[in-house]
């Protein structure tokens, strides 16, 4: 069999010997070959919730999700922060902005192993903790 540049199949003499040779070879398995065939195969099983867990814990070790996890906390911190400030610049009080900030402080944070980050979300986390004081939160 070819393809030719227009893109059709072209049949060579060995291609119809072998569809001529099979042509009557395609029979239905009956009940017993078909129990035999399942039993031959191999069930595989989904993973367990207990190795989905350790999957996940090995993963939230890794640098880079500590790290990410971090900055997010930061950013977010931040935005709480930031909508403080123009709550306060509109001369209004935002209480459902420090029920937010107090939540993400109440939050446990773990250290990165990266000094710079580490240093900077303790400065942040300073000045969320200053804001809810000054507010009597």
């Amino acid at each position: 069999m070819r393809i030719d540049s227009l893109g059709r199949t072209i049949a060579g003499p060995s291609a119809a010997r072998s569809a001529a040779k099979g042509a009557g070879a395609f029979a239905l398995a009956d009940a017993s070959g078909a129990e035999t065939a399942r039993q031959a195969a191999p069930l595989r099983q989904a993973p367990s919730l207990d190795s989905l867990l350790a999957l996940q814990a090995f993963q939230e070790d890794e640098p880079r999700e500590r790290r990410r996890r971090a900055m997010a906390r930061g950013r977010g911190l931040l935005d709480v922060l930031d909508g403080l400030k123009l709550a306060l610049i509109e001369g209004r009080d935002d209480p459902a902005a420090l029920r937010a900030l107090a939540a993400q402080l109440g939050a446990a944070r773990s250290d990165t192993g990266e000094a710079g980050l580490d240093e900077t979300l303790a400065a942040i986390e300073l000045r969320a903790q200053v804001e809810l004081a000054k507010r009597g939160a």
